[in-house]
This record gives C-alpha cells, sequence and structure tokens, in this order.
C-alpha cells in the first residue's frame, strides 16, 4: 500500500500511521476473523459436513500471523525506538530511512517473483480458475478505489489523503494470506492458489488505478487546492 501511495503523491505520514493501524489490528484479530469465518461460520449456516467446514485452531493461524507481520512490526517499532536514542531523530529520518526505504520496493518485487515461480505452472494449466478468482476481485480494487475517493472528497480532504485512503481501502495483504494459507493448508492446496491470484492481480490494478488517482486530480484538485485547501469544483 506504501508503495501505491508514494507512486500516487499521497500522504506518506498519513500512509504511515494507516499501515502501523492495520498491522497492530490485522495480529490482534486476524486469527479471530479467520477461525469465525473458516470453522464457525459454515457451521451456523448448515454446510456443516459438506466441504465448506474446515478444522483450524485460532492458535494455528496467531502463530503463522505473529511470524509473517508480528515479528516485522516488532523489529520496525524497535529499530526505530532504539536508533533515534542512541544516533537521534535526525540522523534517523536523514540516513537511515532512505537507505532501507529501496528494501520495500525490491521485496515486493522479490514476492511477485517467487509467486510466479511457485504457481505459474498451474495458473497456465487451468486458467478458467483465475479467471474466477481474478474477476471479483478486479471489480472490488476499482469499487473501493472510487468509493474511498468520493467519500474522501465528500468529507474535503485534500488529494494527498484522498489518494491515501483510497489506496488503503483498496489494498489488501495478500503476503499475510499466503502464508497463513501455506501455513495451514500447504504449498500445494488450492487454499494456497487462490491467495497467490490476489497480489497477481493487486499489481497490475494498482499500478492502474495511481493513473486514475492522477487523472482524478487533474479533474477535481487544483494544485494548491490539493495541498492546502481541500477539493474544488464538482462532486465525483
Amino acid at each position: 500500500m506504501i508503495v501505491w501511495n508514494d507512486l500516487a503523491e499521497g500522504d506518506t505520514e498519513y500512509a504511515a500511521g494507516l499501515v502501523a493501524f492495520n498491522s497492530v489490528f490485522q495480529v490482534l484479530f486476524y486469527s479471530l476473523y479467520a477461525y469465525l469465518f473458516i470453522t464457525l461460520l459454515p457451521s451456523v449456516l448448515g454446510l456443516a459436513g459438506s466441504g465448506y467446514t474446515v478444522e483450524i485452531t485460532i492458535g494455528e493461524i496467531a502463530r503463522s500471523v505473529f511470524i509473517y507481520l508480528g515479528i516485522p512490526f516488532l523489529a520496525g517499532f524497535a529499530t526505530n525506538r532504539l536508533l533515534i536514542r542512541f544516533k537521534g531523530k535526525d540522523w534517523y529520518y536523514r540516513e537511515f530511512i532512505p537507505k532501507i526505504s529501496p528494501l520495500t520496493l525490491a521485496a515486493l518485487l522479490f514476492t511477485i517473483v517467487v509467486m510466479f515461480s511457485l504457481k505459474g505452472e498451474l495458473i497456465l494449466t487451468i486458467p478458467g480458475d483465475v479467471l474466477r478468482i481474478a474477476v471479483p476481485l478486479i471489480i472490488y480494487f476499482v469499487v473501493m478505489f472510487l468509493v474511498s475517493f468520493a467519500m474522501g472528497r465528500r468529507i474535503g480532504a485534500d488529494y494527498q489523503k484522498t489518494a491515501t485512503l483510497s489506496f488503503t481501502a483498496a489494498s489488501n495483504n495478500f503476503e499475510l494470506a499466503i502464508a497463513v494459507a501455506v501455513a495451514v493448508f500447504g504449498i500445494g492446496s488450492g487454499v494456497a492458489f487462490a491467495a497467490v491470484i490476489g497480489p497477481l492481480i493487486e499489481v497490475p490494478v494498482m499500478i492502474g488505478l495511481v493513473t486514475v488517482a492522477f487523472a482524478l486530480r487533474r479533474k477535481y484538485f487544483s494544485q494548491g487546492a490539493s495541498k492546502e485547501q481541500g477539493p474544488v469544483g464538482a462532486t465525483l
């Protein structure tokens, strides 16, 4: 999400805050949320025994979430506190952050390459299943982005915050979903396959939405208003 926000020239500090809140909420509630929809809800809806119920514990999901999200979050928090204390805030933001910032894009590209290598052959073998997964995702990304953009303008936010809000709403933490799917169901499972399709669709769609964000800025925001005064002109 930070990558899309930077490409769209959104509010960097606002994006960092939203990502931090999102990470905290996922660490605390992702396992409960997954357990509810995977194990409990199918039984409540009368789907038990029909192949829709998956026996999985909250502990199994929570362990995967902590490894793939909790540890990096704690490492980032500790790095911030320790380096600012011993090296100073000025050094931290002027020297350290610029040096590690490229790692974000490199990690994103590495993730894409690894996902293609793991599931590339299967994707080519069953394109129909890929299409059934991809179409609802594309609709979701576009609708969430446009609705959030309209809401941002409606409440009087400037372009930077509106763009950040829109990309936050439209983005998904598919990497976490893949990690949980692989850890719980196995790399060869259909669940892992479905999780891999998500980011393969998300990346090109989000890049396209960056172009949409710039077009909406030209249409609905003046340069001065986008930075200081908020939106002007007709509503979206």
